[in-house]
């Protein structure tokens, strides 16, 4: 894992983000002091969980998947972020400034690394910043909570389903699981051999073919039907 270039010699494609667009100009060397490039090869950890949070990443090539480990040693990944995607941002102003997840790279990544000091004294400047970093953790709260209302209230039929269903496919209807079963299990809350009796059951049925990572789905509208049943309209 290598920091190299400093920020002025670097691109500045996060400035692009939707989070700084129409940043004032004479903000813009604040937020990125100190900045730098990281390649980081695939398996390495950028951060731990627990570490303190002193910078923040966005990510310029791969991709990178935030996790936490269970009780009982099994992996939950919570989200994964590809290229154009800020990451830990909202870390940065945590009351304990510490990481609450573990970051880890999904192949080669690279990614630019901003200071939390430029982003604090930025907020401080512009109140535009803030309003739209609240706008941000209020929607993360909003999702939190319907996630919490899904995972209690459907089944791992319609988790399944649904999860599916919210993979890119391609012309032919084929996803490919970003997760292995068993992450996939755990973040679905279910036993990895529940999920594995899930998919053998849809290909005996003819509503999903494929194995491992790789699945055509045959009849997503009898999916939708199922993961229909336990989502919210908003």
């Amino acid at each position: 894992m290598t920091k190299t270039h400093k920020t002025v010699d670097s691109p500045v494609q996060v400035l692009e983000h939707s989070l700084f667009r129409g940043m004032p100009q004479d903000l813009t060397p604040v937020l990125l002091r100190d900045a730098a490039i990281l390649h980081v090869q695939s398996g390495d950890v950028l951060f731990r969980e627990g570490q303190d949070a002193v910078e923040y990443l966005y990510v310029l090539g791969g991709d990178i998947e935030v996790l936490r480990h269970t009780q009982d040693g099994q992996e939950r990944v919570f989200q994964i972020f590809q290229p154009g995607q800020l990451l830990a941002e909202t870390a940065m102003f945590m009351s304990h400034g510490r990481y609450p997840m573990e970051a880890r790279a999904r192949g080669d990544v690279i990614v630019q690394c901003l200071k939390r000091i430029g982003l604090q004294e930025a907020v401080q400047a512009w109140p535009e910043l803030a309003v739209r970093l609240l706008n941000r953790l209020s929607d993360r709260v909003y999702q939190r909570v319907n996630d919490i209302e899904w995972y209690s209230d459907s089944t791992a039929a319609q988790r399944l389903a649904d999860y599916l269903l919210r993979l890119p496919s391609d012309h032919a209807g084929t996803v490919r699981l970003p997760l292995t079963q068993r992450q996939l299990a755990t973040h679905l809350g279910v036993r990895p051999e529940t999920l594995s009796r899930l998919l053998a059951d849809w290909v005996a049925q003819g509503h999903i073919s494929g194995a491992r990572r790789d699945w055509a789905l045959l009849k997503p509208e009898q999916l939708a039907s199922w993961a229909q049943a336990a989502r919210r309209d908003f």
